[in-house]
Formats: structure tokens, C-alpha cells, sequence
């Protein structure tokens, strides 16, 4: 194993932008070993200790495929988020809707919003990013509602980085859902930058009002 990590750094140390060919790769050697889960769950763990955070996101990548164990999900949420690398943490986001994907968006509901409760924000906007667009995904795409109730909640977030993903998402939303975002929006008190942040990203796409 040890051999084929430093194969992974090698091929993988040269990409720069991109991540199609680390994600083909973990999917490629998920259905090979598919019968061989422990293996695999090793195998990403090894993966992820590495320096080279292009095969820490291709661990990511195997972990979302893994993540119907609860360890492998436990590790995602506590280990996973506290990666400082911006696109690893793009990957974790990935990770999550294909759990979600797998396990069933409306059976998935519980871990959604224990993520997006999560004191790391990295862990929060793993969920407020990993899903978008949340009405294009099935239950929520017939429970708009359902996404908007999780995504507002997170309006006075402390993080830039958890706010931007929540405008961001109800903004998608209001493109096939304008009159559900704009009530929303509207019973909102504007009294902190933070709220007033997320307000104007949401309603971008609304007509603004006379």
C-alpha cells in the first residue's frame, strides 16, 4: 500500500487545477475493491495521512464513497474538516452529497443537520455547498421548503466562508423558487452586516422592489 501511495503523490503532484483525474481514479479503484471494504477504508485512510494534498483529495473522494460507515463518516466530519487546504475542503463537500446521494437525501436528513450544527465551519459548509443546487436534488426538490429552513437558519453564521455558500445556495433557489426566497428574505431583521451579507447575495436574482 505504502508503494501505491507514493505511485498516487507522483502522478498526482503535477496537477495543478482540476480534480477529474483524482476522482476517476478513487471510482475506478472503489469498483475494483468494492468487495474489499476494510481495504479500502485503509486504503483512504493511508491516503490522506500523505503531504501531497492532491492524494489527501483522493482519499476524500473514497471516503464519500465509503461514508455509510459511521467511523469513515465520523472521521470525515472531525478529521476531514480540519484540512487546510481549500480544495480538499471542496472534495469533503462533494463527499457529503454523495453520501447523501447514496443513502438517500430524505434518510439523510438527521446527518445534514448535525453537520450544518457542527462548531467547525468547515463541517457546516461542507453541507451548504455539498448540495447545491438543493432543489436539484431529489426530496428537496419537491420540499423546497425543507432546504430553505436549513440554509436560513445560517444567515448570522461567523464565517465568510459558511455565509457566502448559504447567499449562494438560496440565490440558486430563487431561480425556480423567486416567491419562497423573497418571503423568506423579507421577515428577516437586516441588523448585523453578517445577515445583510447573506440578504443581498439571496435576493440577486429577485426583482428588486419599487
Amino acid at each position: 500500500m505504502k508503494t501505491y501511495i507514493k505511485t498516487l503523490e507522483e502522478e498526482f503532484s503535477g496537477i495543478s487545477n482540476g480534480f477529474k483525474e483524482i476522482e476517476m481514479r478513487a471510482a475506478a479503484d472503489f469498483r475494483t475493491q468494492n468487495h474489499n471494504k476494510p481495504y479500502l477504508i485503509n486504503l483512504a485512510k493511508s491516503a490522506y495521512g500523505s503531504d501531497v494534498y492532491q492524494v489527501r483529495m483522493y482519499a476524500v473522494f473514497l471516503f464519500g464513497y465509503l461514508a455509510e460507515d459511521r467511523e469513515v463518516m465520523k472521521f470525515m466530519k472531525k478529521e476531514v474538516s480540519k484540512d487546510d487546504n481549500w480544495r480538499v475542503q471542496e472534495i469533503l463537500a462533494k463527499a457529503f452529497d454523495t453520501y447523501c446521494r447514496v443513502i438517500g437525501y430524505e434518510n439523510s436528513l438527521s446527518v445534514i443537520d448535525e453537520w450544518l450544527t457542527s462548531d467547525h465551519p468547515n463541517t457546516r459548509r461542507a453541507v451548504t455547498e455539498g448540495l447545491r443546487i438543493w432543489t436539484g436534488r431529489p426530496y428537496f426538490k419537491d420540499h423546497p421548503h425543507e432546504a430553505i429552513k436549513r440554509l436560513s437558519a445560517l444567515k448570522r453564521d461567523p464565517s465568510e466562508y459558511v455565509r457566502k455558500s448559504v447567499g449562494n445556495s438560496l440565490k440558486d433557489i430563487s431561480k425556480k423558487f423567486p416567491d419562497l426566497i423573497k418571503n423568506e428574505s423579507d421577515a428577516w431583521t437586516l441588523d448585523t452586516k453578517e445577515i445583510k451579507q447573506v440578504y443581498k447575495l439571496a435576493r440577486k436574482f429577485i426583482e428588486k422592489e419599487p
